[in-house]
């Protein structure tokens, strides 16, 4: 299976749906913060997404997924499941929100401190934040996805961290998951050439401390092995005709919605 190249009428519908999406990680942030459960934050998203949005939660029994958002507290890396457990002072927690509206995904998650962040938790939230803008400034057609997946690569374990491996990023439209898989590693020159019309996410997943990963028994759960704490941070992105569309971009961020690349 190769890429889905969507026609425009299909990248209107991305639109919408990727902004949708970032509505909801925009309408989240104040109810984040101690004292408050997963559970909790899960329910007043799933309600938003339903009841203000009219879009339906995609995690919601995604091969058995219980919940409609990921919440990853800490050494969580992804796949978190909200639960009953209060938010501590000092916590970092990875939100992630996918959206189906008129039949098209909108994938976003992005970092939250809870009260004030310790600062290792808010050096690697802010790397692995820039490492996703240094990946989303080099699409454009004819870019490799190894030489995106490189550049992640050199840019965090340049600060010493890692890069989780297992999971990665991925095509998006009809589907959840669609071809091509867009890892955080790689080889330049190598992987899927870009082409316009192609949408897909760059969520990179990075470790304090060593790369190597473990799932809990809850079978969608993954920690990091050495208990390090992890952060992400993700974006559904339009290759355009010269360059990208970020299509869940948020009002708090200063990264350019359209950014364009001369021939």
């Amino acid at each position: 299976m190769s890429a889905v190249i969507k026609t425009p009428e299909e990248i209107e519908k991305m639109r919408v749906a990727g902004r949708l999406a970032a509505e909801v990680l925009e309408m989240i942030e104040p109810y984040v913060k101690p004292g408050v459960t997963t559970d909790e934050l899960n329910t007043i998203c799933h309600n938003y997404i339903v009841d203000e949005q009219g879009a339906i939660p995609a995690p919601l029994n995604y091969h058995g997924f219980p919940k409609s958002i990921c919440t990853s507290v800490n050494h969580v890396i992804c796949h978190g499941i909200p639960n009953d457990k209060p938010l501590k002072e000092g916590d970092i927690i990875n939100i992630d929100i996918t959206v189906i509206k008129d039949g098209y995904h909108g994938d976003t998650s992005k970092m939250f401190y809870v009260g004030t962040p310790t600062i290792q938790g808010k050096r690697l939230s802010e790397i692995t934040q820039e490492s996703l803008y240094l990946a989303i400034k080099m699409v454009k057609p004819g870019v490799r996805l190894g030489d995106i997946g490189a550049a992640i690569q050199k840019y965090a374990e340049g600060f010493n961290y890692s890069i989780v491996r297992e999971y990665c990023g991925h095509g998006i439209g009809k589907e959840f998951h669609e071809e091509p898989q867009v890892m955080h590693y790689g080889k330049p020159g190598t992987g899927e050439v870009l082409k316009a019309g192609m949408c897909l996410t760059i969520e990179p997943m990075v470790n304090a401390g060593k790369r190597q990963c473990k799932l809990l028994k809850d079978d969608w759960t993954v920690v990091t092995k050495d208990r390090s704490l992890s952060a992400q941070w993700e974006h559904t992105l339009l290759v355009t005709d010269n360059g990208v569309e970020i299509l869940t971009l948020r009002n708090d961020e200063t990264i350019d919605r359209v950014i364009t690349h001369s021939a």
